[in-house]
């Protein structure tokens, strides 16, 4: 049997049609003779010629109208109740050929004899479709993996049948929370409760359960995963309706869990009127274009239907990337005009063209070195981007009658213990002290944690760790970081860089901190695999603590004092921070540009210690640094003190504008 329906299975489709259609001819002709002996409990009409010659005038008849019908287009393996709705149609149009032709040709049969002939045609060819059918399954479900859906409702239905017409699952069984539905059978699968799932996964051997819960809050999958986690077995989910419908995924693609759901963070909807506020009509320029947050930045503001939309970027191959997917969104289609700029934020020249040429209204500086080990081991290239190519910017942007100005900032620049953190101060520092001197252009810093697939982010990491065999590797166990999702942050970016009226730092509510150790072993979990440790020796994964990389934090902070106003948004707040004035920040950056000038890394340390950062550094030779040059520094260099309330005669610095170039 195995054999025989295997050679049916790869049979070219038109032999197919021709057999079905002389099983078709059969079933109708020997129907009628069967439907006759039936009612009149004898044999002897199968053996009446004129009945025979009737039966096949019905069935040639009959073959035709099941062609006219589309019975015979119709792909069996597909079959749904609109197949069950065409074969009852086409067999009550051979039964009226039955009345037609006893009525003309005679003998005329009894009502119970057409109707015993029309039940015993719907049974048989519809019969046998369901059987090809149900033996074409058999023959796939042998070769697919067995699979446990979570969630009974609409999107499990519907992916129990994509499942069934693809050749990798086989659904085996329902879990639902919903007491209503335990016990019954959905698509031919029987709903349990979630206690029973250990015992399902063991009993079918199930490879993997699936989530089909699109629809459900981010809290509620994340409550499902957590339970899941001690279970042996990987989770994976489904695609929302909303990608569905967009056709940016199929119902049956299965896709690994997204960290957002183990954090449970809900997604606040953004305000309308602070989303279009510095954008619809306007030139905007995203620096950075090519980044995480930058072209995600570019993605939300073309939403808002800008007149123009400035990519400013100098890697070609990010510039170039972001550009082509861009040219694809419909506001480019609809007339927003998009610019590539391949330039540093560093070249003062390349901005001042830039800003003479297309009148910019409102400028997102995304640009910046952020890799934290990175810049550590580069503190010179970090400080002139991050600092400097900030300071170029800003200065350029007054000059080019730029009205908003916002800096895209960092958790780390808080309380820094590395050069990245204290860069970015220092770049908060310069929007501050601008704003704070009467500029026409209004500065705002935005500040946030980690962001969730960004470049170097922690989570791809762990899972090309964990598809390698692991281990692992987690800096600290007690390390904790916030995080958000790219879409979630460039949104309450945008929606803060409209609001204030110039100089605040806006801080992101990034939610609960989370233990990168959980989140690894979470991770680990859903994979389908065990943690390795002393006290599962015989675990699949092993942790390893590789230490804290250089200038990295256990703990990460978003606000450096504890004065934090609510905003309108529920996500955003407003700090008024310490900064320097203008003349004091600039005398000490041009002291800071000669040491980078020259590579003295001690004294660029020790000036960024000497700043209102708050500069920690951790590591060991820093420290050594420190202390061997602190008393030296100190003699050749005026003091900086850390409060703005104790600075010593500001007026005695030569003032600059903020508007003049250099720095």
């Amino acid at each position: 049997m195995h054999i025989s329906l295997q050679s049916l299975l790869v049979l070219p489709r038109c032999v197919k049609r021709r057999v079905l259609v002389a099983g078709d001819g059969l079933i109708v002709a020997t129907g009628l003779l069967l439907a006759a002996a039936l009612h009149r409990e004898s044999l002897v009409p199968l053996f009446d010629p004129e009945l025979w010659s009737t039966s096949l005038i019905v069935a040639l008849a009959s073959l035709v109208l099941f062609h006219w019908l589309g019975l015979y287009r119709v792909v069996i393996r597909y079959m749904n109740h609109t197949t069950i709705l065409i074969t009852a149609l086409a067999v009550a149009a051979s039964t009226a050929v039955v009345l037609l032709v006893t009525r003309l040709k005679g003998p005329e049969l009894v009502l119970p004899i057409v109707i015993t002939y029309a039940l015993l045609v719907l049974l048989g060819v519809g019969g046998v479709r369901f059987l090809l059918r149900e033996l074409y399954l058999h023959s796939q479900r042998c070769k697919r993996r067995p699979v446990v859906i979570y969630g009974a409702g609409a999107a499990g239905s519907e992916l129990v049948s994509a499942l069934r017409h693809g050749s990798e699952y086989e659904p085996v069984a329902f879990v639902d929370d919903w007491r209503g539905l335990n016990g019954t059978l959905v698509e031919g699968l029987r709903v349990h409760q979630p206690v029973a799932l250990a015992a399902l996964v063991a009993e079918h051997k199930a490879a993997m359960v699936l989530l089909a819960i699109p629809s459900a809050p981010r809290c509620r999958r994340r409550e499902i995963l957590q339970r899941l986690s001690v279970l042996s077995v990987p989770v994976k989910t489904i695609p929302g309706s909303a990608d569905v419908i967009a056709g940016r995924a199929s119902i049956s693609e299965v896709r690994d869990v997204a960290l957002e759901d183990l954090l449970g963070r809900e997604p606040v909807p953004p305000f309308a009127d602070l989303m279009d506020a510095e954008i619809r009509g306007k030139s905007v320029m995203v620096t950075g274009a090519g980044g995480s947050i930058g072209s995600e930045l570019c993605r939300q503001i073309l939403a808002q239907q800008p007149a123009r939309l400035l990519l400013l970027d100098k890697c070609e191959f990010a510039l170039f990337s972001i550009e082509q997917e861009l040219l694809r969104h419909p506001a480019v289609a609809a007339g927003v005009e998009l610019k590539p700029l391949l330039a540093s934020v560093q070249s003062r020249d390349a901005l001042a063209t830039i800003f003479g040429t297309f009148a910019v209204h409102t400028v997102y500086h995304a640009a910046a070195y952020k890799h934290v080990p990175m810049v550590e081991y580069n503190l010179v290239e970090g400080l002139r981007n991050n600092v400097f190519g900030t300071l170029e910017l800003a200065q350029a942007a007054m000059k080019g009658g730029v009205a908003t100005f916002v800096m895209v900032s960092t958790d780390k620049a808080v309380r820094p213990t590395n050069t990245m953190g204290a860069s970015k101060r220092l770049a908060e520092l310069i929007c501050q002290a601008f704003s704070r001197a009467g500029s026409q252009t209004r500065f705002c810093m935005v500040r946030f944690g980690n962001v969730l697939g960004s470049s170097g982010s922690v989570v791809p990491r762990f899972r090309q760790q964990i598809e390698q065999g692991g281990p692992v590797e987690v800096t600290h166990p007690d390390i904790t970081r916030y995080f958000m999702t790219i879409p979630e942050a460039a949104q309450l970016v945008i929606q803060a860089g409209a609001m204030g009226s110039g100089g605040e730092v806006f801080v992101l509510d990034m939610g609960e901190p989370v233990r990168i150790h959980d989140l690894a072993v979470n991770m680990i979990r859903l994979s389908g695999l065990t943690v390795k440790d002393e006290r599962h020796p015989g675990g699949d994964i092993e942790i390893v603590y590789t230490g804290l990389r250089p200038g990295e934090k256990l703990f990460e902070e978003l606000l450096i004092g504890d004065a934090a106003a609510r905003t309108c948004h529920d996500r955003i707040l407003a700090s008024s921070e310490r900064y320097w004035e203008w003349p004091l920040l600039e005398a000490f950056l041009r002291r800071l540009e000669r040491a980078l000038a020259s590579a003295e890394h001690s004294t660029i340390r020790q000036l960024l210690q000497a700043a209102p950062l708050d500069y920690r550094p951790t590591d060991e030779l820093a420290d050594l640094i420190w202390e061997e040059r602190q008393a030296r520094l100190l003699t050749t260099a005026p003091p900086y003190p850390a409060q703005p309330s104790r600075l010593p005669g500001a007026r005695q610095v030569p003032r600059l504008s903020p508007l003049a170039k250099g720095g």
